[in-house]
C-alpha cells in the first residue's frame, strides 16, 4: 500500500500561482511514478503532469505545458505541482497518484495508477 496525501491548494485569483505538495507513506516511493490528475465539475478525470521514479522524465498536459512544474524528492517521499499563471479553467480538485512502472516510465492514463490521494481543491476567480 502506498498512502498519498495531498495540499496545497485554495482560492486564488487569475494569474497566481500556487503549489501543491503530494506526501506519500507506505511502500518505496521511488518505484512508483507520480502523476497529477484534476477533475473539474461535470467533466471527467484528467491527467495533468507525471514525473518518472527517478524523477529524470516528465510530462505534460499541453493545456498546462509552460505554467506547470512537477519534481519529486525521495529522500523525503514528496512530489510537488508548482502551477503559475492560473487561469479560472484550472479550477479542478487535484489528485496526486502512483503508479508502479518500470524506470523512465511516465503514464498518463488514471488506470496505470494503483494508489489515489484524496485530493485538494483549487479555485481560480477570473
Amino acid at each position: 500500500q502506498v498512502q498519498l496525501v495531498e495540499s496545497g491548494g485554495g482560492l486564488v485569483q487569475a494569474g497566481d500561482s500556487l503549489t501543491l505538495s503530494c506526501a506519500a507513506a507506505g511502500r518505496t516511493f521511488s518505484d512508483y511514478a507520480l502523476g497529477w490528475f484534476r477533475q473539474a465539475p461535470g467533466k471527467e478525470r484528467e491527467f495533468v503532469a507525471v514525473v518518472s521514479r527517478a524523477g529524470r522524465v516528465k510530462d505534460y498536459t499541453g493545456s498546462v505545458k509552460g505554467r506547470v512544474t512537477i519534481s519529486r524528492d525521495n529522500s523525503k517521499n514528496t512530489a510537488v505541482l508548482r502551477m503559475n499563471n492560473l487561469k479560472p479553467d484550472d479550477t479542478a480538485i487535484y489528485y496526486c497518484a502512483a503508479a508502479r512502472t518500470v524506470t523512465g516510465a511516465t503514464p498518463s492514463r488514471g488506470d496505470q495508477y494503483q494508489y489515489w490521494g484524496q485530493g485538494t481543491q483549487i479555485t481560480v476567480s477570473p
